[in-house]
Protein backbone atom coordinates (compact mmCIF):
# COMPACT_ATOMS: atom_id res chain seq x y z
CA UNK A 1 0.00 0.00 0.00
CA UNK A 2 1.31 3.47 -0.89
CA UNK A 3 -0.51 6.27 0.91
CA UNK A 4 0.44 9.78 1.95
CA UNK A 5 -1.16 12.92 3.28
CA UNK A 6 -1.18 15.53 0.55
CA UNK A 7 -3.42 18.39 1.63
CA UNK A 8 -4.53 19.81 4.94
CA UNK A 9 -7.62 22.01 4.88
CA UNK A 10 -7.02 25.29 6.68
CA UNK A 11 -10.13 27.36 7.35
CA UNK A 12 -9.47 31.00 6.42
CA UNK A 13 -11.50 34.21 6.45
CA UNK A 14 -10.66 35.31 2.91
CA UNK A 15 -8.90 33.60 0.01
CA UNK A 16 -6.94 36.60 -1.22
CA UNK A 17 -5.64 37.76 2.16
CA UNK A 18 -4.59 34.18 2.96
CA UNK A 19 -2.78 33.88 -0.39
CA UNK A 20 -1.07 37.22 0.28
CA UNK A 21 0.23 35.91 3.61
CA UNK A 22 1.27 32.41 2.61
CA UNK A 23 2.75 33.35 -0.76
CA UNK A 24 3.85 36.93 -0.12
CA UNK A 25 5.11 36.61 3.46
CA UNK A 26 6.02 32.95 3.98
CA UNK A 27 7.20 32.41 0.39
CA UNK A 28 4.94 29.45 -0.41
CA UNK A 29 3.99 28.78 -4.01
CA UNK A 30 0.45 29.07 -5.30
CA UNK A 31 -0.28 25.66 -6.79
CA UNK A 32 -3.92 26.13 -7.77
CA UNK A 33 -6.59 28.80 -7.62
CA UNK A 34 -9.65 27.58 -9.48
CA UNK A 35 -13.12 29.10 -9.17
CA UNK A 36 -15.98 26.79 -8.27
CA UNK A 37 -18.84 29.13 -9.21
CA UNK A 38 -21.57 26.58 -8.58
CA UNK A 39 -20.54 26.56 -4.91
CA UNK A 40 -19.35 30.19 -4.60
CA UNK A 41 -15.96 28.79 -3.60
CA UNK A 42 -12.43 28.49 -4.91
CA UNK A 43 -10.04 25.55 -4.87
CA UNK A 44 -6.92 27.26 -3.53
CA UNK A 45 -3.79 25.23 -2.80
CA UNK A 46 -0.47 26.61 -1.52
CA UNK A 47 2.64 24.75 -0.47
CA UNK A 48 6.13 25.49 0.76
CA UNK A 49 8.79 25.61 -1.91
CA UNK A 50 11.03 22.59 -1.97
CA UNK A 51 10.80 18.85 -2.37
CA UNK A 52 7.83 18.15 -0.10
CA UNK A 53 4.49 17.07 -1.45
CA UNK A 54 2.21 18.38 1.30
CA UNK A 55 0.19 21.54 0.90
CA UNK A 56 -2.65 23.57 2.33
CA UNK A 57 -6.12 23.76 0.89
CA UNK A 58 -7.24 27.26 1.87
CA UNK A 59 -10.92 26.76 2.69
CA UNK A 60 -12.88 29.97 3.16
CA UNK A 61 -15.25 29.79 6.12
CA UNK A 62 -18.79 29.97 4.81
CA UNK A 63 -20.90 29.49 7.97
CA UNK A 64 -20.85 31.13 11.38
CA UNK A 65 -19.73 27.82 12.89
CA UNK A 66 -16.79 27.60 10.47
CA UNK A 67 -15.88 31.25 11.08
CA UNK A 68 -15.43 30.39 14.76
CA UNK A 69 -12.56 28.05 13.84
CA UNK A 70 -10.53 30.53 11.80
CA UNK A 71 -7.21 30.82 13.62
CA UNK A 72 -8.13 28.23 16.24
CA UNK A 73 -8.37 24.86 14.54
CA UNK A 74 -6.23 23.20 17.21
CA UNK A 75 -7.64 24.89 20.32
CA UNK A 76 -4.63 27.17 20.78
CA UNK A 77 -2.02 24.45 20.26
CA UNK A 78 0.48 24.32 17.43
CA UNK A 79 -1.46 23.03 14.44
CA UNK A 80 1.06 22.89 11.60
CA UNK A 81 4.78 22.19 11.34
CA UNK A 82 6.95 23.90 8.75
CA UNK A 83 10.23 22.05 8.35
CA UNK A 84 13.15 24.02 6.96
CA UNK A 85 16.70 23.26 5.87
CA UNK A 86 17.93 26.55 7.39
CA UNK A 87 16.14 27.63 10.54
CA UNK A 88 17.95 30.95 11.04
CA UNK A 89 17.51 32.05 7.41
CA UNK A 90 13.75 31.56 7.58
CA UNK A 91 13.32 32.79 11.15
CA UNK A 92 15.11 36.06 10.36
CA UNK A 93 13.29 36.50 7.04
CA UNK A 94 9.90 35.98 8.70
CA UNK A 95 10.75 38.36 11.55
CA UNK A 96 11.81 40.97 8.98
CA UNK A 97 8.43 40.56 7.25
CA UNK A 98 6.52 41.07 10.50
CA UNK A 99 5.60 37.48 11.35
CA UNK A 100 4.74 37.17 15.04
CA UNK A 101 6.70 34.58 16.99
CA UNK A 102 5.01 33.58 20.24
CA UNK A 103 7.83 31.27 21.34
CA UNK A 104 11.38 32.28 20.62
CA UNK A 105 13.91 29.81 19.16
CA UNK A 106 14.84 26.84 21.29
CA UNK A 107 17.51 24.21 20.82
CA UNK A 108 15.83 20.89 21.55
CA UNK A 109 17.25 17.37 21.33
CA UNK A 110 15.54 16.94 17.94
CA UNK A 111 16.46 20.34 16.46
CA UNK A 112 15.85 24.08 16.47
CA UNK A 113 12.26 25.26 16.79
CA UNK A 114 10.18 28.42 17.32
CA UNK A 115 6.42 28.97 17.27
CA UNK A 116 4.85 31.61 15.05
CA UNK A 117 1.31 32.65 14.22
CA UNK A 118 -0.16 33.12 10.78
CA UNK A 119 -2.36 36.08 9.93
CA UNK A 120 -5.31 34.52 11.77
CA UNK A 121 -3.46 33.33 14.86
CA UNK A 122 -3.03 29.70 13.83
CA UNK A 123 0.12 28.45 15.54
CA UNK A 124 2.94 26.87 13.57
CA UNK A 125 6.28 25.33 14.49
CA UNK A 126 9.17 26.49 12.34
CA UNK A 127 11.58 23.61 12.75
CA UNK A 128 14.93 22.37 11.51
CA UNK A 129 15.55 18.78 12.57
CA UNK A 130 19.09 17.83 13.59
CA UNK A 131 18.93 14.59 11.66
CA UNK A 132 17.70 16.19 8.43
CA UNK A 133 14.34 15.85 6.70
CA UNK A 134 11.66 13.61 8.15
Amino acid sequence: MDQRLTLTALVVRDYDEAIAFYVGILGFELVDDTAQPEQDKRWVVVRPKGHGTGGLLLARASTDDQKGFVGNQAGGRVFLFLQTDDFWRDYNAYKDKGVTFVREPTEAPYGTVAVFEDLYGTRWDLIEFKDGPT
